[in-house]
This record gives structure tokens, C-alpha cells and sequence, in this order.
């Protein structure tokens, strides 16, 4: 009987001795390894050995080596700004906290060529690149493609317009909602314009010549 009391009595105090007592601890932070030089190359990789594109928010711990006295390893970013020296080498260890955003890092001497990014938690993704379209006029024709088609209908978007006037007698004259561009009567001429086509009915003419004449539309984005 005695033995059965003991056995209960234990038991209730096993189950009452609190967590932190007992050796249990949160996990530890996930680490992210950072690695410049020694020649012209920048790295931040996760354990597994994959080049890090985007992360969930939190607490991680960064390895970085810097193997060379002309690079650093430079980290930026929402709430985070961490750097080596240029002029040092060795290990060095950072706790961070990131959050929605886009970070970036790179070697400060050779920014525009070492140099890479990531995201982090919901960010928004970029807009779509500008779409591209060809306009011309002669003095007996004028035209506006979309690679190799006339264009008649395109989407809501930003469009890089290259125009090409190989008349002086005539001009390509493109209007629409927010938009109001042309070329000169008097020159040849090759412009681009980067635009943004909203929603409506566009035209595009030359000033001189009511039979060089045209229209298209832009359609609304799709959810």
C-alpha cells in the first residue's frame, strides 16, 4: 500500500514540475550561411544548401564568411541592416528578424555585379514588364503592331512604343486616355515613348492626313 502511495505521489509531482525545469526549450533559429569572395561571388544559402528566394517571417540566425579584404557581405532590408568590413575577413554571426519585405545583399565595392535578393512573408508581386509595340508611318501608310500583328485590342498595361516616322511630310500622332504623343511633320524621326494604357478607345493618325487614321482599344485588367 505504502509502495502504491509513493508510486501516485511521484507521478503527481513528475506531472507539476514546469516545462522549463525539465529541459524542454523553443527550437532553435533557423540558420541562413552568407559566403563573399574570395573571388567575385556572393551567396546566402539555407541549410539545405539552396540559394535563398524567400523566407516565412521570424528569427534566423546568419553565418556569414567573408574570404576576402575587397568584399564585404552587406544585408538590408526591412528592420535590418547588418554588414561586414571590407577591409576583414573571417566568420561573423548575426541574430535577425525579418518581416514582409524584400531584402537585398551585396558587396559594397561591387554593388552593380554582386548583388542578390529575397523576399519575405506576403509580399506583392511585380508588376508585369512593359509589353512592347511598333508604330510607323510613311507618307502613304501608317501602322501600330504587336509583333506581327496589327494591333486592334490590348491590355491594361505599361507598353514601350517605338515609333518610327520615315516621312516629312507626314507624323504619327497617338492619343487616348492620359496619353497625347506625336512626332514632328517636318523630320524623319525614330522615338520611343513608355506609356500607360488605361481602359478606353486609343488613336493614332497623322495631323496632315485624315486618311492616315486609326484605332484600338485597351482592355481593363482581370482580377
Amino acid at each position: 500500500m505504502y509502495r502504491r502511495l509513493l508510486i501516485i505521489t511521484l507521478g503527481i509531482v513528475a506531472v507539476s514540475i514546469p516545462a522549463a525545469a525539465t529541459g524542454s526549450s523553443q527550437a532553435p533559429n533557423v540558420t541562413l550561411t552568407g559566403v563573399v569572395g574570395p573571388g567575385f561571388t556572393i551567396s546566402l544559402r539555407n541549410a539545405d544548401g539552396s540559394t535563398v528566394t524567400h523566407l516565412d517571417p521570424g528569427t534566423y540566425d546568419i553565418s556569414v564568411t567573408d574570404n576576402a579584404i575587397e568584399h564585404n557581405f552587406h544585408l538590408s532590408g526591412p528592420g535590418v541592416e547588418q554588414a561586414t568590413d571590407v577591409e576583414g575577413t573571417g566568420p561573423v554571426s548575426w541574430t535577425v528578424t525579418f518581416t514582409d519585405g524584400t531584402y537585398r545583399f551585396v558587396c559594397d565595392p561591387h554593388a552593380a555585379s554582386m548583388r542578390g535578393t529575397f523576399t519575405v512573408g506576403n509580399v506583392p508581386p511585380p508588376p508585369p514588364p512593359p509589353g512592347k509595340l511598333s508604330g510607323k508611318v510613311t507618307t502613304r501608310t501608317i501602322t501600330l503592331m504587336n509583333g506581327g500583328s496589327r494591333v486592334r485590342s490590348v491590355a491594361e498595361n505599361t507598353y514601350k512604343v517605338t515609333v518610327t516616322d520615315s516621312s516629312k511630310t507626314q507624323n504619327f500622332h497617338l492619343t487616348g486616355p492620359g496619353v497625347n504623343k506625336k512626332t514632328g511633320v517636318a523630320a524623319k524621326t525614330r522615338k520611343t515613348w513608355t506609356l500607360s494604357l488605361k481602359p478606353g478607345k486609343y488613336t493614332y493618325r497623322s495631323d496632315k492626313n485624315r486618311r492616315l487614321k486609326r484605332t484600338f482599344t485597351v482592355t481593363a485588367k482581370t482580377s
